[in-house]
């Protein structure tokens, strides 16, 4: 009987270790170097400029302004909670020209929910952004970049394909500055890459958004000084074919 109980806890461990082994690609160094597409890899001279969490009737607007004054289109991964307070907010994302991808409903950690909890979640955001009028959603990004069996599954039946990042600003922080995120950018963004920021703070340290804004306009000097071309996902894939 003991042994029974002993084999049926080891294939219990097993089959959880198998269902949580995507999430090794939230380890960043070894995403870029094994796993191009799902880090985010493109053709030289073009960088992916995406945002996380969104949208916030606080700040998103904000964000689209600078970005049109610049005459650059971002990638906003929108989580369905968020979207679903102000359609119209998300409309207005797709009218000025962005591309808009899935964040999942609610920002909660894979690991933690089940298969089929992973699949309606994903499935109900991806309606929403579904609906906003930009057609449908190609991309999926985690909460947190953190992937799962039951997450690349259900993204095959829904035709998404998952996109984390090759550069990020740790803006979520509360110790987050303007300076330290174009510094956490800079450090490993490079001609091909794509950058992740949040465009909201409903799950980052309060306020975060605003040194995000004031650090956008550096890392945009500080990428067309370089021959960088910044844009959507849907043009890195583009010029990458």
């Amino acid at each position: 009987m003991n042994r029974l109980v002993t084999a049926g806890a080891v294939t219990g461990l097993a089959g959880l270790a198998a269902y949580a082994l995507p999430a090794v690609t939230a380890f960043a160094p070894g995403r870029r170097a094994l796993l191009p597409g799902l880090a985010g890899l493109g053709p030289a001279g073009h960088v992916a400029l995406t945002f996380d969490d969104g949208p916030d009737p606080v700040s998103t607007p904000k964000f689209l302004q600078l970005l049109a004054e610049h005459d650059i289109r971002a990638t906003f991964f929108l989580l369905g909670s968020m979207l679903d307070r102000d359609h119209g907010l998300g409309r207005e994302v797709v009218a000025a020209g962005h591309e808009v991808a899935v964040h999942s409903w609610f920002h909660r950690c894979l690991l933690w929910r089940s298969p089929r909890a992973t699949y309606d979640d994903i499935a109900r955001a991806r309606d929403l952004v579904g609906s906003l009028g930009g057609g449908a959603p190609r991309w999926y990004r985690p909460p947190y970049g953190v992937l799962t069996t039951g997450a690349l599954v259900a993204c095959r039946r829904l035709r998404l394909e998952p996109k984390l990042w090759t550069a990020w600003g740790r803006d979520w922080r509360a110790a987050a500055t303007p300076d330290t995120i174009v510094a956490d950018v800079t450090s490993t963004l490079a001609s091909g890459g794509t950058v992740l920021l949040h465009d909201s703070d409903c799950t980052s340290a309060a306020g975060s958004w605003r040194r995000t804004l004031d650090a956008l306009p550096r890392l945009i000097t500080w990428s067309e000084a370089r021959g960088l071309r910044l844009g959507p996902l849907a043009e890195h894939q583009l010029v990458r074919s």
